[in-house]
């Protein structure tokens, strides 16, 4: 467990996942997770982990590097990769590289040919609780060849406790947005927010203005990296409690959990139903290797990746 600021998180090398996050003054958790290991193993929904090498979809389950076509492990609807493969970061066990009481480090390597990616990859991953109070994550890697890396954290927030997050309010620095086909692969398109469902400028409820619900896109925040900054923010009205999203990243995928998030069972066993949190995941723009006019996520050998992001409380 970390503790520092009133804030308590506690991590498990499961995925580097955060577990529980506690804000003093509030008797419950603001994230959706577990109290037993088996749990994580039953219910394979990338709870608080960290996905990677590569976060989110990739079409066809291929991806180019250079002149070469990476066949990449199949483990989405038979047809795609989700999340680096079956054995991608966010399931795997990492090692404790160090700990204090405010903060943790956490490393993994991945094999060259790990899933059908090119190059051995070294991780590292730290979580600091800072003032704010916030949580801060920051994501390093290493490649000895030219690699595909777009890491992401996959927590679900909800800062009420309450059985879905539709009435929580979120707005997001987007002006665009990007659309999805059937199989939530991005069509390339990279449209205007204005008079949609996506809108999100001006702070607002959750739910669908039209029917039918399910947020699971990529917001376009940025065509590069950046210094940290404040990209969105989500408050419970009946909490009163406000968290903000500061990233280095140029995407924010918006998953409300409506497609997975169905009667499983969560902490004081109360079950987690559709839209029970939202996950807020910071990353480069989906199926980004196979969309020409999409931000690069090539990490040239001996390179370093390096991926800020902080979830501040008020």
């Amino acid at each position: 467990m970390l503790e520092s600021n009133g804030l308590r998180a506690w991590i498990i090398t499961r995925g580097a996942a955060l577990q529980d996050l506690r804000l003093d003054q509030f008797p419950f958790s603001l994230v959706l997770g577990f109290s037993q290991l088996d749990n994580y193993l039953e219910y394979p929904r990338y709870f608080g982990a960290n996905v990677g090498r590569v976060a989110n979809r990739l079409a066809g389950a291929k991806a180019p590097i250079g002149n070469n076509i990476q066949q990449l492990d199949i483990n989405n609807l038979d047809i795609q990769t989700l999340h680096g493969g079956c054995d991608g970061s966010g399931v795997r066990l990492w090692k404790i590289q160090d700990f204090g009481k405010d903060t943790v480090t956490l490393t993994d390597h991945l094999p060259d040919g790990h899933m059908g990616f090119q190059g051995a990859m070294d991780v590292t991953l730290t979580y600091r609780i800072i003032t704010g109070p916030g949580l801060e994550i920051e994501i390093c890697a290493t490649c000895d060849q030219d690699s595909l890396c777009n890491f992401a954290h996959h927590s679900y927030f909800n800062l009420d406790e309450s059985g879905d997050i539709l009435g929580h309010h979120l707005q997001i620095d987007a002006d665009t947005y990007l659309p999805v086909d059937k199989n939530l692969i991005p069509t390339g398109a990279c449209e205007p927010v204005a008079n949609t469902p996506f809108d999100f400028r001006q702070s607002r409820p959750i739910a669908w203005q039209e029917k039918p619900f399910g947020y699971d896109h990529n917001f376009c925040l940025a065509n590069n990296r950046t210094d940290p900054r404040p990209v969105a923010r989500l408050r419970s009205l009946k909490s009163g409690l406000e968290m903000t999203v500061i990233t280095t990243e140029p995407g924010l995928q918006v998953f409300d959990g409506q497609s997975t998030l169905t009667n499983i069972p969560g902490y004081s066993g109360r079950p987690y139903k559709k839209h029970a949190g939202i996950a807020l995941e910071p990353q480069y723009w989906p199926d980004a290797p196979n969309q020409d006019n999409f931000p690069d996520i090539v990490l040239k050998a001996n390179d370093q990746y390096r991926q800020i992001t902080i979830f501040k409380f008020q």
